[in-house]
């Protein structure tokens, strides 16, 4: 955790792999590396990269298996109770919030069932791991009464940022210089982020205040940091390659690719194997974050807006 080179570089593989996770690579050794390694002593790192790891975690976490996900879940509840305050506080990190929710979402949608002990939930799966027959009641409350103050937190913020942008919009048009436009820019800039990362916190909420939630597995939730995708139906008049793309699609050329992916898979573990064993054995890879760029909402190269920094507080 002192090793501040050490944590970039997994970092940095976290990020560089996820395009073969997204192909079918296992996660496995990365997951659990940062399980046995990282989470729990998460608290010591620097503010800056707990941001980085946990954004990339999540973008990850869609990818990991059932398996896995009933590994890793008893860590990212114990981080997610942390970061969620049972009293209201003048400071807290949205980012990171935002960024737990959504690594839980889609972990607990792949094994349900193990959030019954670490949250009190009632989710029946038929299997003996449901533990129907114990009483988690106590839990239950403990993690609605953190779900509601964030809920009201989070709902205060919100108005907070409206009435920023209500603010800074009358400043822009006060404004006489570019220096002055620019720095106003940057605050509208800001605040719009905010917003997203409130309004997705709002969105996990939700449905975790049933007994049995549906948890979020999709891609419905689009976090902060990333450029919204654009609807192709806007186009109206699709290139001819687009067309011949489409024609193939329609003959299965998709989803043989889709199998020749998954069928690399052996080579894309070993480039997994690879880059976890340049964390083992301390040797160094390409500098601070695979070219992350500091601050809210800064264009990072290859990963769509990825910012970096302290997150939105």
């Amino acid at each position: 955790v002192s090793d501040g080179d050490h944590i970039d570089r997994l970092i940095s593989c976290l990020h560089m792999a996820l395009p073969l996770f997204m192909r079918g690579a296992s996660s496995s050794r990365f997951l659990s590396y940062l399980n046995k390694h990282i989470l729990p002593v998460f608290d010591k790192l620097p503010e800056e990269r707990k941001i980085d790891l946990l954004k990339n975690l999540a973008e990850c976490s869609s990818y990991v298996t059932p398996q896995d996900s009933r590994q890793l879940l008893p860590s990212v509840v114990q981080l997610l109770k942390k970061h969620m305050v049972r009293k209201k506080v003048d400071e807290m990190n949205f980012t990171c919030i935002e960024c737990l929710l959504y690594i839980f979402h889609h972990l607990a949608h792949k094994t349900p069932n193990a959030t019954n002990s670490l949250c009190g939930y009632k989710i029946v799966t038929g299997q003996p791991s449901d533990r129907l027959g114990e009483d988690f009641s106590e839990c239950h409350k403990d993690f609605t009464e953190r779900l509601r103050t964030i809920d009201d937190l989070t709902k205060a913020m919100v108005k907070k940022l409206t009435q920023g942008m209500t603010e800074q919009n009358k400043l822009m048009a006060a404004a006489k210089t570019d220096e002055e436009k620019d720095v106003i820019k940057r605050q509208k800039q800001n605040s719009t982020i905010g917003l997203r990362t409130c309004n997705n916190i709002l969105a996990m909420i939700q449905p975790l205040h049933s007994k049995s939630p549906p948890f979020i597995g999709d891609q419905k939730i689009n976090l902060s940091w990333k450029e919204a995708v654009k609807s192709s139906g806007s186009s109206t008049a699709p290139l001819a390659g687009k067309k011949r793309a489409a024609a193939g699609a329609a003959n299965g050329s998709s989803i043989s690719t889709f199998k020749k992916g998954r069928g690399a898979g052996g080579v894309q573990n070993q480039l997994v194997n690879r880059a976890l064993e340049g964390l083992y054995h301390g040797c160094r890879t390409s500098g601070r974050g695979g070219g992350f760029n500091r601050g809210w909402g800064g264009p990072g190269r290859g990963g769509g807006g990825r910012g970096r920094g302290r997150g939105f507080r």
